[in-house]
């Protein structure tokens, strides 16, 4: 076969780079009705030490898609794994995680850390705003970026997407119809096969090829710092003190499950990323920062990373368009990275797979960068804020002290714990109302359902809280695009209603007592901002 020879079907999008961004976003295009392929270069799920844990936008993601009992079974696990590192280091441990005997008040739920100060739960106001009508998404965090990945690779294969692994894209033309993407492997197919698509989405991490070669600018700032994460076989551990610890020499972090080591140095930034990390190298950097003599006699996972920080100067240039890692990189502090990546994911995926379909207007894909870029470049400053507060000289340690003590606080703990779990988000959406722009409230509702379980279709959906046929007019002229549920919510019984759009934010909302007339034409124009046009005439102001 001919290099570069077309190989059949054409799709609407093709999507480079298959872990956990590139797999949600093409489940989201897939529930839209859009015809995606995925082209990821390595075999396998990389097995490499990454992210742990998710904030509560992702998991409200995945929980609206039905896929929270998966997320829930592997904290199972994961929970089982850190409970058995709490018994190997403290065998008189209580069950609630303090060692016997503990003071009183010592923490026993951890709400996070930021840069390695760590907060409690029990310091956190349940009053606040913030962490109302979360519902089941609030007890889920401790899942891995491995663990990710699997729920959605089945997830995606139940929907029909095609993922071609061991297939790396080489280089694309676009014209003014679409994008000829070229690509390379697998190793037992043509050597070069030439996709044709309408859209191609770069999810192809930090050194993204696509974001290259598409000439979109990546600003930002230099590295300063190199860590080291992995998983190993040691001995010496025991004289390793659990948690995270600062030294005059670094940072490193014992735990919170078996063989996990984190180090963090500050006065060499890694110029060789390429390279297998060495049981050698992660025992040296280990001995640097904590002054104990511990022997690595095996790696089961390693990774080097620095603190280069650096955003996409647009996440959309013609039909090309990027998310996660190659939109926007940053350190891993804070646990932000693969929650920011779903958050782009699943703004985008309704939205492309609504053009795609010639629901909506090309346009409505300039609302990505808008919604997405400021929350991305708040994510290189916070992580570069814990950066600056991990840096071992005496005037950051007087300043840690300082951050310490007001992270200590009811106000400080619950501050910081809202921008960590990310439930301060907001998007800056036309309308008065407070849920306006926010991750919808999960209302449990009179017939014992809750909002997420009428999300799983991944249509937007009016629920209509106050019998209104205005509202169910207005929506039902837009067809299958939202689903129209009228219901009862005893908890809110000042809502009149809500609009949710596909990715969970509430587009539109209303308080009863108010203008019906009102609300319905703001509900119309909602609507038509985000749907495009309705299949049937809008009602007039009579109607």
């Amino acid at each position: 076969m001919d290099a570069n020879t077309y190989l059949g079907p054409d799709y609407d999008v093709v999507v480079a780079g298959g872990g956990p961004v590139g797999l949600m976003l093409a489940c989201e295009l897939a529930l839209g009705g859009a015809h995606v392929v995925v082209v990821e270069r390595l075999t396998t799920v990389d097995p490499t030490i990454k992210a742990g844990s998710l904030n509560t936008p992702t998991v409200e993601a995945f929980y609206r898609r039905g896929l929270l009992p998966a997320l829930a079974e592997e904290q199972r696990r994961t929970m089982d794994e850190i409970a058995a590192f709490a018994r190997q280091r403290h065998p008189e441990s209580a069950p609630g995680g303090a060692p016997a005997g503990a003071p009183e008040g010592a923490m026993r739920k951890p709400a996070g850390h930021f840069a390695g100060i760590m907060l409690s739960a029990d310091q956190v106001d349940p009053a606040d705003p913030a962490f109302a009508d979360l519902g089941p998404a609030a007890t889920v965090t401790l899942v891995s970026q491995q663990q990710v990945e699997r729920i959605l690779g089945e997830h995606a294969a139940r929907l029909g997407v095609e993922l071609r692994r061991g297939v790396e894209l080489t280089g694309f033309e676009e014209d003014a119809e679409g994008v000829t993407v070229h690509t390379r492997g697998p190793a037992d197919g043509p050597a070069d096969v030439a996709i044709r698509a309408g859209w191609l989405v770069g999810c192809d991490g930090g050194r993204s090829t696509v974001r290259k070669l598409a000439g979109i600018a990546f600003p930002g700032t230099d590295p300063q710092i190199t860590a080291h994460q992995a998983m190993v076989v040691m001995t010496g551990a025991e004289a390793l003190s659990p948690g995270w610890n600062w030294t005059d020499t670094g940072t490193y972090v014992h735990g919170p499950m078996p063989g996990r080591i984190l180090t963090v140095e500050f006065d060499r930034p890694s110029v060789d990323r390429e390279s297998p990390v060495t049981a050698q190298e992660l025992q040296e950097s280990l001995r640097r920062v904590s002054g104990v003599d511990v022997t690595i006699t095996e790696v089961r996972s390693a990774t080097r990373f620095t603190d280069n920080a650096r955003q996409a100067s647009t996440y959309r240039k013609g039909r090309v368009l990027l998310a996660g890692d190659a939109a926007h990189v940053h350190s891993p502090f804070g646990g932000q990275g693969l929650n920011l990546g779903i958050g782009d994911a699943m703004n985008l995926g309704w939205k492309l797979a609504s053009v795609v379909g010639g629901r909506a207007p090309e346009e409505l894909l300039d609302s990505y960068t808008a919604e997405r870029h400021p929350i991305g470049a708040w994510v290189l400053d916070w992580t570069r804020a814990q950066v600056a507060l991990m840096r071992p000289t005496p005037h950051t340690r007087a300043l840690r002290g300082v951050v310490a003590e007001l992270a200590g606080t009811v106000d400080g703990t619950t501050s910081i714990v809202k921008r960590l779990s990310g439930v301060w988000q907001r998007y800056d959406l036309p309308g008065d109302h407070p849920l306006v722009g926010r991750s919808a409230p999960d209302l449990e509702l009179a017939d014992g359902s809750r909002l997420a379980d009428h999300l799983h279709s991944g249509r937007a959906l009016l629920l209509d809280l106050a019998d209104d046929p205005r509202l169910r007019e207005r929506a039902r002229r837009y067809g299958d695009r939202v689903v129209v549920l009228t219901a009862a919510c005893p908890d809110r019984p000042e809502l009149a209603g809500l609009l949710v759009r596909p990715d969970g934010v509430t587009a539109w909302a209303a308080d009863r007592p108010g203008d019906d007339a009102a609300g319905a034409t703001a509900l119309g124009a909602t609507l038509a901002r985000w749907l495009g046009a309705p299949a049937a005439p809008v009602p007039g102001p009579q109607d």
